[in-house]
Parts: structure tokens; C-alpha cells; sequence
């Protein structure tokens, strides 16, 4: 296949660079602020704010820049990269050990699940002391997701939905080859989408009437087209445990589990088949970059300047949430025909873009654990007592207050992904080409795309948040 086949290149790249210049001019008259998930949550857990100063910025380009030519230059035994990156413990699991942790998870996670749904529509209406949504995203969203590219994915034994589709008769039909994971790319951008423009955070209720309706979708799904295919390339859920999941130190095998560093197992694991894949972890790190952007100062002002002229604010919430997508697929799609061009490869820049894409999860991964580890250490204690007396809601809630310095360690996940992501690529480039010139050279597009997500990232946690208009 051929670049002239790729035609929606172009058309992202223009997109692109009308989108990031257009932002770039309205982020330049003021500061912006980030978010962390369900902000009626984050309100009851107040922090001190950070502010991080224009060098920093510089500095962590140039960080970044630093970190890849000391990899250029030090790091070119391709060998010893290899044996770094497929080295791995072996830690074998007895059978009975390996079926009775399987069926307790199960249970757990279809217990939970029914938990939540009844504690939404029956229990307290305050997100406090709802344990629908401290669970959901205290519990789930912040701590399960922390866990599994921390440690390892628990999702695939966790999963209720998957759990009742098994017990139930499969139709069997096939699954369409040919829509590949759009269907979950789709589904994760609508379940971001749902969860910024709606009250799901204020409202148990109304959370637990869409975990309700997504579950019929999902097992419906899973009953059609079988679980193995719906549960890997349909379901945004599934799929997202399954990408954040590949980072993590613990991943599982034939023989129990094998334990190496985080994220050495992606140059060689073919996690990226195609342009989904590639629309999928680009999604994971647009998304916390739109909710921190929509939750600023400078955001809501923007759109009630834009609802003001006579717009419906939904309709400027959309397009800064597909433009941005766009943009941030774009500047990636331009990155991979700017790599094929400086080094002259026979390969495409489309087998370029599907090679250097895992290192994205390395990237969203320390965005995320920078927006939500401080979430969910202030609602740890609401956490643990819903847990232990899940039918007993608390009177009073106890919220943990963060101190100032809290937030520097935000600061510090997002350059340890961002570095991580750059030995990740550096390692793909040396199995990719023979040369280690060539190798070297066909990074820098990438790196430069990688240091401009960062940039972002850093610019949004590190400043106080505000309500969303109109929202």
C-alpha cells in the first residue's frame, strides 16, 4: 500500500494546523487549568494550586530532546537492546490457585456491578456518600485503571459484562472484519463525551441508568458476535484496560505471569494493527487534554464568549472536542509521512505511524496517573468506606485535602511517561531499520510530537481548575 492511499493524511494535516494555531492564539491571552474526572468530586477535594513557570515548558522540551540524543549516542548496542526489552521473570500459578482467583474475581466484578446499579437508583442522591459514584469513579476510573498499567490488567477477569455473556448462548456470527476496533474508538469518545457534557457525576441516578443501558448493549453485543471478539475490538472498556494494561510490569501468559519493566514488552508486541488502533491511543491522550481544557478559566470563557454570538453551547463543545481529536491525530499522521521522508525507507508512512504508535501509552498513561492519583487519594477514605460498609453510607464523608507540593509529583508522572515513551521509540526505531543512522533519524518527527502532548499535559495539571460553562 501506498501513501497516495492514505488520503485522509492530508486533510488531517490541514485541520491540524489551522486547529493547534487557533488555540495556540486563545491560550496566549490568559492561563488554563486542568481537570480530574467527576468535578462535583473534585470540588469536595480542594488542593492548593502550582504554578509552573514558562521555563519549565522550555525545559521540558529540551528534557525531552536531551533524553533522545543521550539514547542516539550511549544506546546503540542493538543487541543489548533487545535483551533488555525481552528479558522477563516467569512467575507460574498453580491451577487451583489460578481457577479459584479467576472465579473470585468474577463474582466480584458482577457483584459490583449490581451494586452499582442499585445504589444509584435506591441510595443517596449525593455523589459524596453515592457509592454508585465513588465507585465508579473513585474506584474504577482512577484506581482500577492506575492499577492496571501500574501493575497489571485485572480488568480481563474483573469483567462482568464478560462474565454474564459467558454464561449465556452465543449466536456466533461473525464479526466484520473491516470496522477493525472503530467501533470501540467511537464508543470511548461518545463515554467521554457523556461523562463531560451531562450531571452523570452529580447524579447517581442518572449514572446508574447509563452503566445500565450500556450493559445491555455490551452483553447483547458479546451474545451476537461471541466475547472474544466483542470484548477485544468492540467494547471502549475493554479495549482501554487492554492498552493501559500492555504498560505494565505484570502480563500474563500461558504458564501464570511474567514481570519485566514497564512498557518493554511494546516494541515487540504488534499491539498496533491499523489506523483504529492508532485513532484508539491517540483518543486516551486526547481526552483528559479536552476535560482539562473545557474545565479552565480560559476554556469557559472561550465558549461563553462563542455561545454569546448565538451558538447552542453544545454545539461549540463538539467542535472543540473533534477538532482537537483531529489536530492531535493530524499533527501524529504528519509526523509518521515527515519520518518516511527524512529517512527514504521502502516502508509507508502508514507501517511507520503503526510502529511508533505503542509509545503513546506511555505518554497517556503518565497523564492519566498525573490527573487522577491526587483524585484518588483525596476520596481514598470515601473509597474504603464504601468498600467495607457498602449499605451503610457515611454521615459525614471524609475528603482528603491535598497539600501544595502534591501537585509537583503530577509534574514528575507526566516526564517519567513522556521519557518512557521516547526509550520506547528509540527501541522500535533499532528493530525497525539496519542502520543506526537511519534508526536515529527516523525518531525525530515522533519525539517532536511526543514533547508537544507533553507540553500540553504539564501546561493544564499544573493550574487551578474552574467549573464548565453552561455545563
Amino acid at each position: 500500500m501506498t501513501d497516495h492511499e492514505w488520503p485522509t493524511v492530508k486533510l488531517c494535516r490541514r485541520f491540524a494546523v489551522l486547529w493547534v494555531v487557533g488555540i495556540a492564539v486563545l491560550l496566549s491571552f490568559d492561563t488554563v487549568a486542568a481537570s480530574n474526572a467527576a468535578v462535583s468530586l473534585n470540588n469536595a477535594a480542594n488542593r492548593d494550586n502550582l504554578s509552573v513557570p514558562r521555563w519549565l515548558y522550555l525545559g521540558t522540551g529540551g528534557a525531552a530532546i536531551g533524553a533522545s540524543a543521550m539514547l542516539a549516542s550511549f544506546v546503540t548496542d542493538r543487541q543489548y537492546i533487545t535483551y533488555l526489552h525481552e528479558r522477563t521473570y516467569d512467575i507460574t500459578l498453580r491451577s487451583v490457585v489460578r481457577t479459584g482467583t479467576v472465579l473470585g474475581a468474577r463474582l466480584l466484578g458482577v457483584g459490583t456491578l449490581c451494586y452499582i446499579v442499585v445504589s444509584g437508583l435506591m441510595g443517596p442522591q449525593i455523589p459524596t456518600v453515592s457509592g454508585a459514584v465513588i465507585l465508579v469513579f473513585a474506584g474504577a476510573r482512577a484506581g482500577l485503571t492506575i492499577v492496571a498499567y501500574t501493575v497489571g490488567n485485572p480488568w480481563p477477569i474483573l469483567n462482568p459484562w464478560r462474565t454474564i455473556c459467558e454464561m449465556l448462548p452465543s449466536h456466533g456470527r461473525h464479526y466484520p472484519a473491516r470496522i477493525g476496533k472503530w467501533p470501540a474508538v467511537v464508543g470511548f469518545l461518545g463515554l467521554v463525551w457523556f461523562e463531560t457534557t451531562t450531571a452523570i457525576n452529580d447524579r447517581p441516578a442518572l449514572l446508574a441508568g447509563g452503566i445500565l443501558a450500556y450493559s445491555v448493549v455490551t452483553v447483547a453485543g458479546g451474545v451476537v458476535f461471541g466475547s472474544d471478539d466483542w470484548f477485544s475490538k468492540a467494547d471502549p472498556v475493554s479495549v482501554t484496560f487492554r492498552y493501559y494494561g500492555s504498560v505494565a510490569p505484570l502480563q500474563r501468559t500461558e504458564r501464570g505471569l511474567a514481570l519485566r519493566p514497564p512498557g518493554f514488552g511494546l516494541p515487540t508486541s504488534r499491539l498496533v494493527d491499523g489506523l483504529d488502533d492508532i485513532a484508539f491511543l491517540i483518543a486516551l491522550v486526547w481526552e483528559l487534554t479536552f476535560t482539562g481544557f473545557v474545565t479552565t478559566t480560559q476554556g469557559a470563557r472561550l465558549v461563553e464568549t462563542i455561545v454569546g454570538v448565538g451558538l447552542p453551547p453544545l454545539a461549540v463543545y463538539l467542535t472543540i472536542f473533534v477538532g482537537g481529536y483531529v489536530a492531535f491525530v493530524g499533527a501524529y499522521l504528519v509526523a509518521a509521512r515527515q519520518s518516511r521522508a527524512l529517512v527514504e525507507t521502502y516502508l509507508t508512512s502508514r507501517s511507520l505511524a503503526r510502529r511508533f504508535a505503542p509509545p503513546l501509552l506511555a505518554i497517556a498513561a503518565g497523564y492519566h496517573l498525573a490527573h487522577y492519583f491526587g483524585f484518588l487519594v483525596s476520596l481514598f477514605p470515601s473509597l474504603l468506606e464504601v468498600v467495607t460498609s457498602p449499605f451503610t453510607p457515611p454521615a459525614n464523608p471524609v475528603v482528603l485535602t491535598l497539600p501544595g507540593w502534591f501537585e509537583g509529583l503530577n509534574i514528575v508522572f507526566v516526564l517519567v511517561g513522556h521519557l518512557l515513551a521516547i526509550w520506547l521509540a528509540h527501541a522500535i526505531a533499532y528493530e525497525t531499520f539496519a542502520s543506526r543512522l537511519v534508526a536515529i533519524r527516523s525518531q525525530y518527527p515522533f519525539i517532536v510530537v511526543m514533547i508537544g502532548y507533553t507540553v500540553i499535559s504539564l501546561w493544564l495539571i499544573s493550574l487551578p481548575t474552574t467549573s464548565p460553562a453552561f455545563l
